[in-house]
């Protein structure tokens, strides 16, 4: 039975099942539609059964889908939510929103913008396999279903891609600088030196047909994905990036005014207009720019902010020579992080986490590091990706900022510990809402202080240049997709603030023209947390318990702010 039939059967049965009943039974339906239509998330959250498809990017596929998602919609609002306690009000509350947004996305075109330095097949199919633990033959056979599908998946980005150049909609050509070099680290002679060959290498050595299945996979790769991946490369270069648009801003797109708008209160979990956030972040730049001025006079540095920050860019001690030495620091950080963590959480996840590489095929457009989750179900870590490209652009001072942040107590502790919570329905222990997500993430820098971090000037000013950095995203994400700035005015606003390397400004300035609005949701998210700490200091003075605040903030899982300063509000009152 499809969704859409069994929505009707919900909504019919309000008259003869309990509403909690009903709730549950939609959660499950839901989550069985959502791994069946995007497999993909099975594999990464450990769910069998899932790991030899790929999500079906056809356009009729996608247009099924957005109404399976308005059978969603007309199933939650059959609920009657005062027949419900305080934990189903809180899921059906959640669930609503969730689908709503779903359903009101459907009004943009967000399937058209299917490549970006950072999204697209050349980057996520690789990550996919990778995560897939061949160790058995069950999922060697899985792991080789997938990578025989992965063509299909690329041909059906191309027509996603020209589908979009036929109704005006395309990323900002300045974006595109490096995608076909992403893409032409797949078009190899040998196919073991391609990315995907990576899983096949690893297959252990007693699962029955090793051999065979690398040789099965080497042939696939020559035979179908490297030439599909080819044919991906072909209409980049030779069509796509030719009618790319040259404006950046997303107000520029046919409806463009209205889909940034809904993606700044959807990334932000607010009301709060493009001008709002543009001038919080005017006045977070000021705040925090006075406190580096601070930081810079405490490393005894006699000159101005601008020979400071060329300084930190250019001094060879603030950088490593060699890839390994930059990973080992980032573990050593993390081990150091973690004896301080029992003295601001009363729970930790069971769930550990790596720090590796980012992979070579995309290091050269992606951030200074990024989280992926992991899974105790499929039995894989969470994973801490720093990039060692460009070493003279990774530079020390911001290294104890960025691993609070990915790692502990930020996004592996987080996402583990909303993982861990069996008690919460699936939908809210695997996804949750960006402001929550990111804004954890920052706040999970400024604990640095009461961690025994930042004791070095430069390291108090490598915090201060990244809290000021998501302050410069509030003001240039919504300069150039609301305001009418230019790509050049955002590099000069944010390099005039920061002392990040320039390689790393052009690269987080064109991820802000690529995904536009989800920058907004850090700084918006951390002065969230920070205001309700705030709030619940000064409520409960000498009783107040930093361990079961953030107890308190975390166990509810990722939620939209609102949802959270209710929640803290009402722990606050029943202290």
């Amino acid at each position: 039975m499809g969704i859409r039939a069994r929505c009707r059967e919900l909504i019919e049965s309000k008259v003869r099942t309990p509403e909690p009943e009903r709730l549950e039974a939609l959660f499950d339906v839901d989550w069985e539609w959502t791994l069946d239509e995007y497999p993909e998330l099975g594999t990464l959250v450990g769910e069998p059964g899932h790991d030899d498809r790929w999500t079906d990017q056809s356009l009729e596929a996608i247009e099924r889908r957005k109404g399976d998602v308005a059978a969603l919609v007309d199933a939650v609002r059959s609920f009657d939510r005062d027949a419900l306690d305080d934990g189903g009000r809180l899921n059906l509350d959640l669930f609503a929103r969730h689908s709503e947004e779903a359903l009101e996305t459907t009004r943009f075109k967000d399937e058209y913008l299917a490549i970006s330095p950072m999204t697209g097949p050349q980057v996520q199919a690789t990550q996919v396999l990778e995560a897939m633990q061949a160790r058995t033959r069950e999922k060697v056979d899985a792991l080789l279903a997938r990578l025989e599908g992965l063509p299909t998946v690329l041909d059906q980005t191309v027509d996603l891609l020209r589908a979009g150049i036929e109704a005006g909609i395309t990323m900002p050509k300045a974006v595109m600088v490096g995608v076909d070099d992403q893409i032409r680290a797949h078009v190899t002679d040998d196919p073991e030196q391609g990315p995907e060959y990576g899983p096949f290498a690893r297959i252990p050595s007693d699962v029955a047909d090793a051999d065979a299945s690398r040789e099965q996979a080497r042939a696939l790769i020559a035979s179908e994905v490297t030439p599909a991946f080819g044919r991906l490369l072909s209409f980049v270069t030779d069509e796509y990036v030719p009618a790319c648009r040259d404006s950046i801003g997303m107000s520029d797109l046919p409806d463009g005014e209205a889909w940034y708008a809904f993606r700044a209160r959807h990334f932000t979990t607010t009301d709060l207009t493009p001008r709002e956030i543009h001038q919080i972040g005017l006045d977070e730049v000021e705040r925090i720019r006075a406190a580096m001025d601070e930081a810079m006079r405490a490393a005894s540095f006699e000159g101005t902010f601008a020979e400071f920050t060329a300084f930190l860019r250019t001094d060879p001690r603030f950088y490593f020579e060699r890839a390994e030495d930059l990973l080992a620091a980032y573990r050593d950080i993390g081990k150091r992080a973690y004896p301080e963590l029992i003295k601001l959480f009363g729970t930790l996840p069971r769930l550990p986490y790596a720090v590796e590489p980012t992979p070579a095929y995309m290091e050269a457009r992606a951030p200074a590091a990024y989280y992926l989750p992991g899974s105790a179900e499929a039995g894989r870590a969470g994973v801490f990706f720093a990039n060692t490209y460009d070493l003279p652009s990774r530079p020390r001072w911001e290294m104890e900022a960025l691993c609070l942040h990915e790692a502990v107590p930020g996004h592996h502790l987080q996402i583990a510990l909303a993982q861990e919570r069996d008690e919460l329905p699936m939908f809210r222990r695997h996804g949750g809402f960006t402001a929550y997500i990111e804004g954890w993430g920052l706040y999970a820098e400024s604990l640095g202080d009461e961690m025994g971090f930042y004791t070095d000037p430069h390291g108090k000013f490598g915090q201060l240049t990244f809290e000021i950095w998501r302050a410069i995203r509030l003001v240039v994400d919504t300069g150039m997709h609301a305001l009418g700035w230019s790509r050049q005015q955002a590099i000069d606003f944010f390099e005039s603030n920061t002392g990040k390397p320039l390689h790393d400004i052009v690269v987080e300035v064109d991820r802000y023209i690529a995904w536009p609005g989800q920058a907004l949701a850090y700084k918006i998210g951390e002065l969230k947390f920070k205001a309700l700490r705030a709030r619940a200091t000064e409520a409960l003075g000498d009783a107040f318990d930093v361990r079961a605040f953030h107890d308190e903030c975390l166990r509810h899982g990722a939620v939209p702010l609102d949802v959270l300063e209710r929640r803290i509000e009402e722990w606050i009152g029943a202290r």
